[in-house]
């Protein structure tokens, strides 16, 4: 049997972030995709601009179908009373682009540097040795000198290894559709309303994606897509017999503890290392920086046998970039709990953009 240096479970960004990444620097590289590709999700769909170098450097820029993503310059807050917000992210600015597009993408970039991508390939059950990790999946064994968990959320392998936290405090949600219609705005917008958020990001020439969270417990009614709409009645009017262009996807609860992102010959990526929430946009962002450290990283670590202790660097790089999406994150999230509050601020940012583009500019970069 065929014996691999790296295999990658999991077949989203983040998963094929880090299988390209390999396989540019030579290690054989396989994914394993449960459903089909490219595979989509509920997703804000934005990249920073931080993320869209990542991309290139990634070399999946070129393969991107720019009909299917439309550049934003920066942020809006719109609050319940029309007072408002923006500010300019740094050049080159954002990217809106439907999830299935950057899945594309990817993909093609995979397939390019020779990673091997088997998709509807369950994995069953794993077991790590001395030497690498062997998994069973419905179509026979694969076995790896390493073991990348990229599979999302509620990540089985981050459960299977011991690695789950379970999280106390609030569990957030979300749900998201897109519509057919010219973007009404270059920026992506938040709009706010009595314990939701709605976040409108351009998604190629003719479309826009809406993409709403909530806390549990702030939503008394039955949850629907059409249900939280109607509590944004200017955003319901933009979309006034428009006629939807993706099916509803949903997704939580959204924050997601891991004890640590590393084991001998294991590693988590993506949402499944760890997640806040998605009120910043920058999941995207997060997920192609850690893989690309990782991916870096390998090739040594394989070389010394992939021990816990040669992966620190990775886990660092983790801390890293996580602390300081974590306390923006935060930051936003006592926003969104604390309404009066939030108008105030909101409100001294609107008479005050240079302040709010500071604000982006450390944020994203």
């Amino acid at each position: 049997m065929r014996r691999h240096d790296v295999v990658v479970v999991g077949g989203g960004p983040a998963g094929l972030a880090v299988a390209i990444s390999a396989a540019k620097r030579g290690l054989d590289t396989v994914v394993l995709e449960r459903s089909s590709t490219p595979v989509d999700k509920a997703c804000g769909e934005g990249l920073m601009p931080s993320g869209l170098e990542a991309l290139e450097r990634l070399g999946a820029l070129a393969h991107l179908d720019r009909r299917e993503s439309s550049p934003f310059v920066g942020i809006r807050y719109v609050q319940e009373d029309g007072s408002s917000a923006e500010g300019k992210l740094p050049a080159p600015g954002g990217l809106g682009v439907r999830r299935l597009a950057l899945s594309s993408a990817l993909v093609s970039r995979a397939r390019e540097v020779g990673v091997d991508l088997r998709e509807h390939t369950q994995v069953v059950s794993h077991q790590r040795t001395d030497t690498g990790v062997t998994l069973e999946t419905p179509t026979g064994p694969v076995e790896a000198r390493f073991l990348v968990a990229a599979d999302g959320l509620a990540s089985p392998l981050r459960r299977a290894e011991g690695l789950d936290v379970v999280r106390e405090g609030p569990r957030r949600f979300g749900l998201r559709r897109h519509f057919r219609r010219v973007p009404w705005t270059p920026y992506v917008e938040v709009h706010f309303a009595s314990g939701v958020e709605a976040y409108v990001t351009p998604a190629g020439a003719e479309r826009v994606g809406i993409a709403f969270l909530w806390e549990a417990g702030t939503v008394t009614e039955r949850v629907g897509f059409d249900a939280l709409l109607a509590r944004f009645p200017k955003l319901a009017e933009q979309l006034a017999g428009v006629e939807p262009d993706s099916q509803v996807r949903g997704a939580g609860p959204l924050a997601r503890v891991a004890r640590t992102r590393v084991a001998d010959r294991f590693a988590l990526v993506g949402d499944a290392a760890g997640y806040v929430d998605a009120v910043t946009g920058e999941g995207l962002t997060l997920a192609f920086a850690c893989a690309e450290s990782l991916g870096a990283l390998l090739p040594d670590a394989l070389a010394k046998g992939a021990g816990r202790d040669t992966l620190l660097p990775y886990e660092r790089t983790f801390q890293q970039v996580f602390r300081k999406y974590s306390w923006t994150t935060h930051g936003l999230l006592m926003l969104t709990r604390r309404p009066r509050l939030r108008r105030s601020v909101v409100r001294l940012l609107g008479r005050a953009p240079w302040l709010f583009e500071r604000i982006l500019a450390a944020v994203v970069t």
